[in-house]
């Protein structure tokens, strides 16, 4: 059923959120606000708020975000059209009258569904019996687990010709609705109708409220035509329009895992293994417009993590031309490569989180694909090889549909050819793709040597890596880092728009990067909390890969914390870290946080690294709200709007004037300082 905006409107005005909020979470007024308890996680100290006049609720302690509907959806595991009819019954509002069409087919699809969920129940009982055993079997050589297999209910589907049919004619299921759910193949020239899957280990495909809509079935025998068969196009399923694992994935966002893109069934799988709950997949085409939008509505830069073969870089190439005329501010995406031949299920299985992390923080941005695939399509070394490269990097920025993100775009590019082409002084001779010039748009002087630097290649972590190797990385990345862009704000400084440009990690990010490093034994019990924690620079998220796979390592058991430090500090170093740990010493402007240094109590480093990871996740979660509040006052001017703004500027003021100290701290460790 479809809802009027008029509809949403009136149903919002009727139902107070402290009064929707209220049946779950104990409220106490705090002003012109409510305050209580997050119902999200656990907390001490109520953190969750709640504003009537503005229509919506906010959580520090999470970052979530919304209005009565979401409440609900996020709170009971409902759908959009469930939660707004138990709300309109909330408050008396009838639901709008549905035509008859409209009924007709909402009927038709509630019994299709109901055919999906048989079939899903015949495969996965199928799987678990003696009939199974040979898709059990692959299973097992693919490291899923029984457990595993019921989480994803995972099934098999038997070679015979007519095995589902006929399971799902004794319960009573007509042919016609078989044929209309895509299970059974039929036609003017097929006398009967027969099974789709045969043979195949089977991968339920669910939509966002979890009701089984396709199947992708993987094949067990060599020599058939498919290794993987999709459902058909029908009433549910349209797959260029859903993910694999959408549910679960769009849960997890909320939660703060990254948002994972990988090319198949069995590497969502792994990546969920491993931790990455929010890993979804295609369902057998390439990444598709509307996929993209569904990404972009869980997670502001979704990562694409793709496998380390030619097929795997076109298929960035693809995504990144697909995406360019879409993007908006704020919204971009990430590409990751692994090694050549590379998959995710095989570096899940090789080397565990720790490895997946490491790629994941190495993924780079959007302009650095596109830069690197028009770099790498020749040599420049005429003047116009040189002047046809500017004007496909001009006709790629002008695609991009909104203003704002192609001005930047322009800029970006333009910044990069001019690094690209400049003269190294004091070298001679001819690069890769080198010329000597008189002078000319690029500047230089005759003799000096110019060449393209930088390309994407497929590193241990999927790095774009400069030309010449990691030996060059430390130097380039200071080069490719360094951008036009002034922060007119520090809103703006730490936005995902100003990613990648600033030269400097944020102090805050620094001091979470140096408790990590002098305090190792963090990890142990904070793990989860560290990989999840959104970081605004690049090499903050490098420094965070390094630290945890040192950490994985097993290196830092020692019982003396000096020891752990010491040796966390010589396995970075010998891992190419030795100029981000002097990068994240100089961003530290204050000696006053004394929990994140060595030699600190235990009970201080907890009591600093709480209040930092807490002012760090309200900090992301204003500029997200800030985004919103901006983006309403553009779409209506009122005073409401303007209000909205202002008093999230000022809460961001709030938090910038808030160190992460407490009352008594440092009293363990025989300092004392009141907070700010």
């Amino acid at each position: 059923m479809r809802f009027t905006p008029q509809f949403l409107d009136e149903l919002r005005a009727r139902l107070p959120v402290s009064e929707v909020v209220g049946r779950r979470v104990k409220l106490k007024r705090a002003g012109r606000e409510w305050k209580g308890l997050s119902p999200f996680q656990q907390e001490k100290s109520p953190s969750f708020t709640v504003n009537d006049q503005k229509g919506f609720y906010h959580d520090f302690s999470s970052g979530k975000h919304g209005d009565i509907i979401s409440f609900l959806m996020e709170t009971e595991g409902v759908g959009f059209t469930e939660a707004v009819e138990r709300l309109a019954a909330m408050a008396g509002v009838p639901l709008p009258a549905a035509t008859p069409d409209a009924a007709r087919h909402e009927q038709r699809r509630k019994t299709l569904h109901d055919v999906m969920e048989l079939a899903a129940k015949f495969f996965a009982d199928t799987l678990a019996s003696r009939n199974g055993a040979k898709a059990r079997g692959y299973l097992g050589d693919r490291a899923i687990s029984p457990s595993v297999q019921l989480q994803f209910r995972i099934g098999y589907a038997p070679g015979e010709r007519f095995a589902l049919k006929e399971h799902l004619g004794s319960q009573g299921i007509p042919v016609e609705d078989m044929v209309e759910a895509g299970l059974l193949i039929a036609g003017d020239d097929i006398p009967v109708p027969y099974d789709r899957f045969r043979d195949r280990v089977m991968f339920p495909i669910t939509d966002l409220r979890g009701r089984v809509i396709a199947f992708g079935g993987r094949a067990l025998e060599k020599d058939v035509a498919a290794k993987y068969l999709n459902s058909p196009e029908t009433p549910l399923f349209h797959k260029g329009d859903n993910l694999y694992n959408l549910a679960p994935a769009r849960l997890a966002t909320h939660n703060g895992a990254p948002l994972v893109v990988v090319e198949g069934y069995v590497d969502v799988i792994a990546m969920v293994g491993a931790g990455f709950a929010a890993s979804v997949a295609p369902l057998g085409t390439a990444l598709t417009e509307n996929q993209l939008a569904l990404l972009w509505k869980m997670a502001d830069e979704p990562i694409l993590c793709f496998d380390g073969d030619k097929a795997g870089q076109k298929a960035a190439w693809r995504a990144a031309d697909m995406a360019l005329p879409h993007l908006k501010p704020g919204k971009s995406l990430r590409f990751a490569l692994l090694l050549e031949g590379q998959d995710p299920d095989d570096l899940a299985r090789s080397g565990g989180r720790g490895a997946i992390e490491e790629v994941i923080g190495a993924a780079r941005g959007l302009a650095d694909v596109i830069w690197s695939r028009e770099i790498e399509a020749g040599t420049f070394a005429t003047p116009e090889r040189r002047a046809a490269l500017e004007a496909r990097i001009r006709e790629l920025s002008n695609g991009i549909g909104d203003e704002v993100v192609r001005r930047y775009y322009r800029q970006d590019l333009a910044e990069r050819l001019q690094r690209t082409f400049a003269p190294e002084a004091g070298r001679g001779g001819y690069g890769r793709g080198g010329y000597r010039a008189a002078g000319g748009a690029f500047g230089g002087e005759s003799g000096r040597r110019f060449a393209p630097r930088g390309s994407f290649t497929p590193g241990a972590a999927g790095r774009f890596e400069p030309r010449g190797g990691r030996a060059q990385a430390s130097a380039s990345s200071q080069t490719i880092n360094r951008g036009p862009y002034q922060a007119a704000s520090p809103q703006l400084a730490t936005s995902s728009i100003m990613r990648g440009q600033r030269s400097a990690i944020s102090r805050r990010e620094a001091l979470i990067l140096q408790s990590l490093i002098n305090h190792p034994w963090l990890l142990h019990d904070h793990l989860e909390e560290v990989a999840a924690l959104e970081l605004a620079h690049p090499e903050a998220h490098k420094l965070r890969a390094g630290i945890i796979a040192a950490f994985a390592n097993d290196h830092h058991q020692s019982p003396e914390p000096s020891e752990q430090a010491e040796k966390m500090r010589a396995d970075l170093a010998a891992g190419g870290f030795s100029q981000s740990l002097q990068r994240v010493e100089r961003a530290i402007t204050t000696s006053a946080v004394w929990g994140t240094q060595g030699g600190a109590a235990r009970e201080d480093v907890l009591s600093t690294w709480h209040q930092l990871v807490s002012l760090h996740r309200q900090w992301h979660s204003l500029l997200r709200e800030l985004k919103d509040a901006e983006r309403a006052l553009g779409d209506e001017a009122s005073e409401a709007n303007l209000a909205w703004l202002r008093d999230v500027k000022a809460r961001m003021e709030e938090v910038d004037g808030t160190e992460a100290l407490i009352e008594g701290f440092g009293e363990s460790s025989g300092r004392f300082q009141r907070s700010v």
